[in-house]
């Protein structure tokens, strides 16, 4: 059996995306609940060097409308970055969602061995549509959807595994 690209991406970077709008809706309450100013946990990041929770939620949705849309051919809509609140994430979130949806199966299927050309750090780089995708995109759209609950966990939020696998 093959993989099939479409069901790979798509519907992975939708149910997390779903997931991680859980986790942010769990923050927002429980900063309401213990008085603490939002801003603290949207600016919060687990270290000097690491970008805070906001622009981890940015960069998760940077990938997930990238990917498909790199796979498909298309050009991925640009978003602006100025999300300063929880509801302006979640509105983030629900757009990549909503364009995450406007693909289908015919879009992206096929796609393993499409060139996929990117510009890292100044340098280009190219590769099959499969590695692209299972190397560089997924790892990259998890480790920045678990940084953001990371960061939200290490600042006393009370999340558990259920809720970032479910979103429940």
């Amino acid at each position: 059996m093959t993989i099939s690209m479409y069901e790979a991406s798509v519907p992975v970077f939708a149910a997390r995306l779903k997931a991680l709008a859980a986790v942010l809706n769990e923050g927002e309450r429980n900063a309401q609940t213990r008085k603490i100013d939002p801003q603290v946990f949207l600016n919060a990041r687990l270290a000097p060097d690491m970008f805070a929770l906001t622009r981890q939620v940015q960069i998760a949705t940077d990938h997930a409308k990238g990917a498909p849309s790199r796979l498909a051919g298309r050009t991925a809509p640009r978003y602006e970055d100025d999300e300063a609140s929880f509801a302006d994430l979640q509105a983030r979130i629900a757009k990549t969602i909503d364009y995450l949806e406007t693909f289908s199966a015919g879009d992206i299927d096929g796609s393993e061995d499409r060139a996929i050309e990117l510009k890292l750090g100044g340098r280009e780089i190219a590769m099959p549509g499969m590695q692209y995708l299972l190397h560089f995109a997924m790892p990259n759209f998890y480790f920045h959807v678990t940084t953001a609950y990371d960061i939200l966990r290490h600042n006393g939020v009370p999340l558990g595994k259920p809720l970032f696998i479910g979103g429940r």
